[in-house]
């Protein structure tokens, strides 16, 4: 087994070391194998350290069968002994991450009784399930308020692998996965967790804690929060976002929340007038399409290719015909990425809308559905729009012939 420095010192940034094996995987990954490494591997939530090996970039590092495989992006040059550079600010990054993960978690136990029952360390954001049914804005803060005190205090934190003795005198928060070599993370007089992660020697340079959001995951409550420098970061992100929706809005940030909200309102009000516009539009075009209908004995078919439609706009556009005229039948088709097709008929008509249209929808190799009354449907563009209308309007004729 290879020696483990990130043990013996979260800090190391540097190292050399001795090769014991190299090879190439199945899928053509170069990887290396050293008698002691500074980089963490994969595991316990928290993602593997990268960095270099003779200057070749290491993509990943894994340990496999009590090896630790550094993945590489290129083989090494020929040589036994290496020098090794850990990408810092990220290995830094994720002990901001992980540690303030600890402090928080113990916050919300030692406050609500919630416990963590997952943890997921992102690139943009850490993730951590709760035991807990329903979070209440007052609750976050005050589970930020006592892990940023704590931060603040810069309280040591010491992780060592502990004695069976020591381990049952210590208040765990959760107990280990593990019974042999088992490691404790402390923060003093505060949080005890078994852990493999990196983590610092004071609680101070895990910087700020900030929740994010939360929300309802399989029963608990999934939190989203960042620490230390993305703590920074998110904030200059949502200042820069609440500057400039000051500046469009020409309203201080503090009444933001009520100029959005009579936005939103004035908006509804257009939603509804401008639908009440398309509706009476819509009435135009169908005593319009009705003038030109076909007769034929005492029903009226509106045909129309209609190009740049939706669907939801041709099933209003037959709804107002129909609704018109309880004997037409209406016949509407559009292009586009693909041809759609709408068929409607009114109370008195004796066609079934979902039998024309299963007999039509071959032409297009398409697929669709409905009722007696409104059925609709799409499939290849190949044919042109006039052309299916046309075999659509032929089938419902000899339909009606035989009413």
């Amino acid at each position: 087994m290879s020696r483990k420095l990130y043990y013996e010192d979260a800090y190391l940034k540097s190292f050399t070391a001795a090769v014991v094996e190299h090879g190439v995987e199945e899928n053509g990954t170069p990887y290396v194998v050293l008698d002691q490494t500074a980089f963490y591997p994969v595991g316990g939530g928290q993602p593997c350290d990268l960095g270099t090996i003779n200057g070749v970039a290491v993509v990943d590092v894994e340990e496999v069968d009590d090896r630790i495989l550094h993945r590489l992006a290129a083989p090494l040059p020929d040589g036994n002994v290496i020098s090794a550079e850990l990408d810092w600010s990220r290995r830094r990054d994720l002990m901001q991450q992980h540690t303030g993960q600890h402090i928080l978690s113990a916050a919300f136990e030692d406050l609500f009784a919630a416990e963590t029952v997952g943890f997921h360390l992102g690139r943009e954001v850490t993730t951590i399930d709760l035991t807990v049914a329903e979070l209440t804005q007052e609750m976050v803060e005050q589970a930020e308020a006592v892990a940023n005190r704590i931060i603040f205090e810069n309280r040591p934190i010491e992780a060592r692998f502990v004695t069976a003795e020591e381990l049952a005198a210590m208040p765990l928060r959760k107990p280990p996965t593990v019974t042999e070599n088992v490691r404790i993370v402390s923060v003093q007089d505060f949080d005890y967790s078994p852990c493999g992660g990196t983590h610092f020697a004071h609680t101070g340079e895990v910087g700020p804690i900030k929740v994010l959001s939360w929300s309802k995951y399989k029963g608990n409550t999934r939190l989203e929060l960042v620490c230390g420098w993305r703590t920074l970061q998110a904030m200059t992100d949502k200042q820069l976002i609440l500057k400039n929706l000051s500046r469009q809005l020409t309203s201080s940030e503090a009444d933001l929340p009520s100029n959005v909200e009579r936005l939103l309102q004035e908006k509804k009000e257009l939603d509804k007038q401008l639908q009440e516009s398309k509706d009476k539009l819509l009435t135009t075009e169908a005593q319009e399409a009705l003038q030109h209908a076909i007769v034929q004995d005492t029903l009226k078919i509106v045909a129309l290719t209609l190009d740049g439609r939706t669907i939801p706009e041709l099933q209003k556009l037959g709804q107002h015909i129909t609704a018109q005229e309880p004997n037409a039948i209406a016949l509407l088709v559009t292009s586009g990425d693909k041809t759609q097709l709408v068929f409607a008929r009114g109370a008195q008509v004796p066609v079934k809308m979902n039998e024309l249209l299963k007999e039509t929808l071959p032409l297009i190799e398409g697929k669709g559905g409905g009722n007696p009354d409104t059925a609709q449907g799409g499939g290849s563009a190949n044919v042109a729009t006039a052309d299916v209308l046309q075999h659509a309007l032929e089938l419902l004729q000899a339909k009606l012939t035989l009413v």
